[in-house]
Formats: C-alpha cells, structure tokens, sequence
C-alpha cells in the first residue's frame, strides 16, 4: 500500500535525489534550500505560518511495503504580492487587413505580464521512474490529494487556483523559445536562469521589452511551441481540464508551457471533500463498501492521506483496519474525505444481491480523473508546475 504524508526532515536525502530528475525553482537540488521549504511546510500545516506567503505544504507518497519516499508535490498558498508579481507572457491575436491590396493576416503577439493578486498554485509533481504506470494510479493520488487538502482548509487557499504545464523542451532540457526569445534579453542559460529565478523573478520585469512582441519574427521552430505542453504533460493537463481548469491565453516566458486556472470553490475535487466521523473497521471482503475515497487524518503528528474502499453512513464512514491504521487514526475521530466514485452494481451486489448505494454525489463521481502515467512536472524550470 502507499500512503501520502507531509514532509518531513528525513525525507531531504530522497527528495534530493528526485530534484535532481528534474529542474525545479521550488524543488531545487539543494539539500540546504530543501530542508528550510521543509522547515516552512510543517509550519504551514500545523497552522503556525506567519502569512498567507509563507504557507506551502510539502506532500510526499511512501511505499508502505519498503518504507521508501517514491514521490512528491506540494501546493502553495499565495505566489504573489505587490512587489513580487507572478509573471507571464500574454498572448493576443492581431488581425490585420489592407483595403488597397483586400489582403490581411493574423498574427499572434506576446507581452509580459504580471499579477499582484496572489493566486495559489499548485506545485512541482515527481514521481519516480520505477513508480510510473503503477495500478494504483500513483501520479493521479500524489496530484489530486492536493485538491483534497484544499477543501478540507480553503481559508489557507486563494479564489483562484493556477497551475503551470510543462511545456515541450529539448532531449537536453533546452527550450527553444528560450533560445530564440528569452535569451535574446536575458543573456543567461536557460539552466542558468533557472537558477536565478529561486532568488528573484526582478530580472524578469527589468529586462523583457516593453510592448508587443510579434511572434512571427521567430523561427517556426520556436512560434509552435507557444502554449505547448510536452507529451510527458498531457497526462497532467486532462486531469486538471477534469477538475475545471482551463487556459486563459498566459504562458510561461521561459518556454512557452500554458498556464492554466480554476476557481478554487468550483473545482469538484474541492466541493466533493468533507469530514466524517470514523465508524468501526469493516472486514475487506464486506459489500457495504459503496465508493472509494481519499482519505486523510490531521494530528500533531502531522498530515497523512491514502486511497481506500469506504462505507459512508450518516455522518460517519467505515474503512479496512489497515486503512485506518495506516492513517492513525481510532473510531470516533474526525477525518478527511473525498468520494471518488461509486462501485459497479456487481461488486458491490456481490453473493448477497443487495443494490449499490448511491455515490456520495454527482460531483464527486465526474471528479475522477485519468491518472498520468509519469511525473507530470518532467524537466521543467518552476517546482510550482502541475
């Protein structure tokens, strides 16, 4: 079994290891800049963080059976605030007509962009290769239990909810719109930038050009891969096009990748979670289990979650022992849920004929959603990505 928890500073020399897979500005591969955004996760989930921006929970997925951490990604409460802008690149469709010739074009233009409004944003998945196309749907659990701990505090959370897609990039982890645009202002690498950016985005506004920049002076090469994601991504983009993200014309200035975003409070992963008061185990095999669900238990021994079969009666849910032990968590005490969808009739009718219960609602079945067979972050500039 797999059990998600909040990090912890054991799992530095792990994460490490997976921040060097890739390349994240929120997960960079540093043990010392690790273990401080690890210092400030478990402030932020036992509700001690100063403010809003300094609240970013830290997810990891262990594998019960070896006792090792195979997975991380985090959300984060506010990314922005005035002096310190998220920024983006807008892009815009530019119609253009001549009367004399009765000949026109459309063109596409970007132009940087920021927002003071402190948006959420969801953070940086890695899941390790060996884990990748698991049965138990691993990159879906480590991504949507995300969505399940905003529903359980949507206080902690933003209106707006965004996430960056990784956008297409070089056997080499180039990108070439870096090459062709980025660079062209920024005389850095891309890695070198990428670098930069844990410290500062002010680079960023200082040396972009004012103004609109019409893409069709760039390489074809490089035009086609504004608003692209990589195909490691796609798996990762259905999955928040389920949960009601979309995009809305702003992409990442370093390589193009879609930024997309939802309302927190319109998300169904969000408006299915509830808590539930734990009812008694219920034996594997029973066919009372209705639905399965995402689960979680808060104590001070911090935050832990899984996916299981559960029961729900009244205002209480039954689960497996093993799923509750795993939890830590005793009958009577108050839990997470999250309903993901309903059982087939035949599963659940089993020997005994008894028709399923109704799924705890319609919400929560359409809220289930493909999961993505690798790490949806893959190489990539921000932690802060889908």
């Amino acid at each position: 079994m797999f059990v998600i928890r909040q990090a912890t500073l054991d799992d530095v020399p792990t994460l490490l290891k997976l921040a060097k897979m890739v390349h994240f500005i929120n997960l960079p591969p540093d043990k010392d800049i690790i273990a401080s955004k690890i210092a400030r996760s478990r402030l932020s989930f036992s509700g001690q963080a100063e403010s809003e921006r300094d609240r970013e929970f830290m997810f990891v997925l262990e594998d019960v059976d070896s006792g090792n951490v195979v997975g991380t990604s985090a959300v984060l409460s506010c990314i922005s605030w005035p002096g310190h802008p998220h920024t983006f690149l807008k892009v815009r469709k530019r119609h253009l007509f001549s009367e004399d010739l009765q000949s026109g074009a459309v063109h596409i233009t970007l132009e940087l962009g920021t927002d003071e409004s402190g948006p959420s944003e969801m953070g940086g998945l890695i899941l390790a290769p060996g884990y990748r196309g698991h049965k138990e749907r691993l990159g879906s659990l480590l991504s949507q239990i995300r969505f399940h701990y905003i529903g359980l505090h949507r206080e902690w959370f933003a209106e707006t909810v965004i996430a960056e897609l990784m956008g297409a990039l070089t056997p080499d982890s180039r990108t070439l719109l870096w090459e062709y645009l980025g660079r062209r202002f920024i005389n850095l690498e891309y890695a070198e930038a990428d670098r930069f950016c844990q410290h500062s985005k002010e680079f960023i506004t200082q040396l972009f050009p004012p103004g609109e920049i019409w893409t069709c002076l760039l390489p074809a090469e490089a035009r086609s891969l504004i608003g692209r994601v990589g195909e490691e991504t796609k798996p990762a983009q259905s999955m928040l096009e389920a949960q009601g993200f979309r995009y809305h014309d702003h992409v990442d200035p370093f390589d193009g990748g879609p930024y997309v975003g939802a309302t927190r409070d319109d998300i169904p992963l969000v408006q299915a979670t509830r808590t539930a008061t734990l009812g008694d185990p219920v034996a594997v095999t029973d066919d009372r289990y209705d639905a399965e669900a995402f689960l979680s238990y808060e104590s001070e021994n911090g935050f832990r979650a899984l996916r299981s079969r559960i029961w729900l009666h009244g205002d209480h849910v039954s689960i497996p022992a093993e799923a509750a032990g795993l939890l830590g968590a005793q009958p009577g005490e108050t839990i997470g849920v999250t309903p993901l969808r309903a059982r087939s009739a035949k599963a659940t009718r089993g020997a005994t004929g008894r028709q399923p219960a109704r799924a705890a609602s319609a919400s929560a079945k359409k809220s289930s959603a493909p999961s993505p067979s690798v790490g949806t972050a893959g190489r990539k500039r921000s932690g802060r990505k889908a």
